[in-house]
This record gives C-alpha cells, structure tokens and sequence, in this order.
C-alpha cells in the first residue's frame, strides 16, 4: 500500500444543518433578522408525532431561493394535557397516551403561538402558509382515520389566529400577498398535486396506502430542499426514509428526459417503527419513563459522546446480532393490515405495483418487551458508551437492511440518490456508519455524491409543499426533474394549457 493511499482523509457524510436566517444592517450599527427586511415566503410546519409535537417556521427568501429554520418550538407529546370530561378519546400515541381532538387542538394552538412570539412574527401579517402532518397513527384503524386527526389539528391552527385561506392552495396569482406575487408562476402554472415533482401513490380502490403517506410525501420533498445546501443532486430516481419514532418514506421512479409528463411515480414505500425501537431498548436503563421514556431523553438529538471506534468490538457485535434477529424488514404481505402498528392497505399496494416495506420487531412491535430487557443487561454489565454504540449500529443497520430490500426489488440504480432524515438515522454515529455500508454494497461510483442526512425534513418539506402549492420556484436551481436534467417548468406549463 502506498503511503497516500494509507494517509487518504475519509470523506465525511453529506449532513445537512441549516443555518438560521442571516442579519441585515438598517444603520447605526443595528442589525435585523433579514426575513424582516427582505421578500421572504415564511411557512409554519405544525407536527404532532409520538414523541415531539413541533412548530418549525422556515422562511425562504424569494431572490435566492434558499430556506431558512426561523424558529423551532417543541414539546413532548406525551405532556398533551389529559382528556376532560365529555371529550372523546379517538386515539393514542405508540407509548399509549391517550388524545382527543380538543386536547391536541389546545395543544396546538398553544405551540403556535408560542413558537411565532418568540420568533417576533405575526401569525395573521407575516405567516403566509401552514402545513399540518402527524406520525400519532398506531391507534388508528386504518389509514382513513388520519383525516381525523389533521382537522383536529387545523382546528388548532385556526384558534391560534391562521386564516383558513393560509392552509388550502391560492386559487390564482391574485389571490397570493402582493409581495411576493411576482416570484410565483401561478399565472402560467396550475398547481396539480405534485410536490417536488413527485406524484403521490393512489391505489386501484383510490384510497391511501400507509396511514402516515403525507408524511412520506413532506421527507421526501424536505431532503430535496435540503439537498441545495449540499452537492448531490438529489432529484428523482430517489428513494427517502424519514427515522422517526415511526418510519415512512417514499421512492420514486425515473423519468425520461422528454417525458411528455414530466413527474416521477411514486413506486415504493416506507411503514412501521423507526425510532421506536431504540426508545424500547433505553427504557431498560432506569434512567428514562418506564413507559414513555425516549432515546432522546438519555441522549438528545446529537447523542451522547463517546470515543466510539467505527470498528464494532465482539460485545457490541453481539448484541447487535441479538437484536437484530427480533427485527423484521421485508415487503409487508399482503394479508397484514398494520405492520409496525401502522395501518396499512398492504393488498392495494401490491396490486398496484408499488413496493410497501416495512419494518417491525415482531408482528406489531410484540418484541418491545425483549428490547427492553436486552437495553437492561447493555447498561448494568457495561455502559451507556456501550449502549451508544449498540444504538447507533442496530440503527444502522436497520437503514442498510430497508435499501437491501430495494435493492432486491431492483429500485436502487445508478442514477438514484438516498436521503435520511429522522432522530433515529442522522444523530451519533449513524450517518456514518450508514455510509460505510452503503459503500460496502457498491451501489454507486462515489456514494458521497449520492447520500445525504438532513435535519427537520418534514419542516423543511412543509415550507417546499407551501411554495409548491403557490407556484414558487426557482427555474435555475430545480427541485422537480430528474438527476442531471433541466427544469421542468416549461413541460409543465404545456400540461397546464
């Protein structure tokens, strides 16, 4: 081996942070916010989800096009407030805390407000859109019942102050603010469902196939957008996987570059449990809820440090194998209706040709209880560096065994990118680790040109959704087409006519 190749620097994963909004100098020495001074489309991402319930405003400044994190509040999920006399209860997170439709109202109004005072913006004057999502379906009877859940939460938005016109598409260019009236397509473009250039998955009966499709459909438009802060090219082919407590994701087709109908098919999906499974794992430490205790209770978002190697001792290596062998990643068959506890339409997909993979430990998280046990002996026999490492590896590991599955499927060609988003992929020594197998597999020339992580994604979606839906875009620097292509503005405006 020759003496550069020993001392080559290992390229480092492509993990994408946004920055917050630069400042602006309005004399004497004072600096301002510059979505305060400057065209900016500012959108408000309200998720509830098992474990964090957000608000994050993203603003994108309409002369660059690049979007930034405004403010971000978040509280747990598990602290919305119990349900009151008369209130119905219509639902629970995956850890079993119950909901009705008046407590998540109240809970996200209150989030709103908030995370708009502290930013010093106004909800009627300075919000120009607001997306609802949540990942809270593991209760839920099928996928139908989500609708349910997202008026409760529009009901929030509305007692927060948001005119309804701010969460529906505009009808036309005039019915957008006056400010930003010229950075919209509107008056040539007609908005047709597609975000990002992606067609969202109908089945044959025209009903949703996952109970958490939107979303899969917000990550997959979120890395897109957090893919401008890096160099890879991540247009379609493409295949996202949003590592929250539950999974979801999407993957989509190619497009030929002179494709009359210039939007990918989404041909893949992504369902069952993220996250969950290493929060079964901590709870057997005694250091969180026995019952709702989180990863990111013990570790934060970032996990915590260590001097890990990247090279696995026999201790971890075996506990890794013990745990994957509770873990079950395959196409969910067709007979199953929930897998990972999410609800699932698993006979549609299949007759519809789209790929559903899912991941589960047992059949519907059965296997919590062992996971637990295992994190029990991890922490009392060794440490929490020990568990760390487990964490991020069994983690890991379970993102390398859904693209295996892909791969199988013959959804993962060259021309494709993969994208990460979610606690449970982009914290610790995840991404890197990700990476290692990626590169392992040989699935492309230089994986660092085509793998990314990016945080917040279905933030950062919700803000791409809103500029989708009032026809914002930036012809030079795309979103929509496929991997080295042009834009797909002027396809689009032969369809509209």
């Amino acid at each position: 081996m020759c003496a550069f190749s020993f001392f080559k620097k290992k390229k480092s994963p492509h993990i994408v942070e946004s920055p917050k909004p630069p400042t602006v100098g309005q004399g004497a020495g004072m600096m301002v916010p510059e979505y305060k001074s400057k065209p900016y489309y500012i959108v408000a991402s309200v998720e509830m989800g098992n474990t964090t319930t957000k608000c994050i405003l993203i603003g994108t400044n309409l002369e660059s096009g690049r979007s930034y994190i405004i403010n971000k509040t978040v509280s747990m999920s598990r602290d919305v407030r119990p349900p009151k006399p008369g209130e119905e209860i219509f639902g629970e997170t995956l850890v079993g805390t119950p909901i009705t439709r008046e407590s998540v109202t109240d809970l996200v109004k209150d989030t709103l407000i908030r995370c708009h005072k502290e930013a010093g913006l106004s909800i009627k004057d300075d919000l120009d859109f607001v997306v609802r999502s949540t990942g809270v379906v593991a209760a839920m009877d099928s996928p139908d019942q989500v609708g349910d859940f997202v008026i409760a939460l529009a009901n929030g938005c509305l007692e927060a102050g948001v005119p309804p016109k701010k969460m529906t598409p505009p009808m036309g260019i005039d019915n957008l603010p006056a400010r930003i009236r010229k950075f919209s397509f509107a008056d040539r473009l007609t908005f047709c469902g597609t975000v990002a250039g992606v067609s969202p998955p109908i089945g044959s009966s025209g009903v949703e196939m996952v109970a958490n499709e939107m979303e899969g459909e917000l990550a997959m438009a979120g890395i897109k957008e957090g893919a401008k802060w890096t160099e890879v090219d991540f247009r379609n082919p493409c295949i996202s996987i949003d590592f929250g407590t539950t999974l979801d994701g999407r993957i989509t087709s190619d497009v030929a570059a002179d494709a009359e109908y210039p939007f990918a098919m989404t041909i893949g999906n992504f369902c069952g449990l993220a996250g969950a499974i290493p929060d079964a794992i901590v709870r057997g430490t005694g250091k969180v809820n026995d019952h709702t205790g989180t990863a990111l209770d013990l570790f934060g978002d970032k996990s915590i440090k260590c001097a890990l190697s990247r090279k696995k001792n026999t201790i971890v290596s075996d506990y890794e194998e013990m745990i994957n062998d509770l873990i079950d990643i395959r196409i969910v068959p067709p007979e199953r209706e929930r897998f990972g506890k999410v609800p699932v339409r698993a006979d549609i997909a299949m007759k519809s040709g789209i790929a559903m993979i899912g991941c589960d430990a047992g059949e519907n998280f059965s296997m919590a209880d062992r996971l637990k046990e295992i994190g029990s002996e991890i922490y009392t026999k060794h440490n929490s560096c020990i568990l760390t490492e487990v964490v991020d590896h069994v983690c890991a590991g379970m993102a390398l065994r859904l693209i295996d599955v892909a791969s199988e499927k013959k959804l993962v060609p060259e021309n494709s990118s993969i994208g990460f988003t979610g606690r449970a992929a982009i914290s610790g020594k995840k991404p890197q680790i990700i990476m290692d197998g990626i590169e392992e597999r040989g699935f492309y020339r230089d994986p660092y040109d085509h793998v990314l992580f990016v945080d917040d994604g279905l933030a950062r979606g919700a803000a791409l959704m809103g500029r989708c839906m009032s026809s914002i875009g930036k012809p030079n620097n795309p979103m929509g087409g496929v991997r080295g292509g042009p834009c797909i503005m002027k396809r689009r405006m032969k369809i509209g006519k």
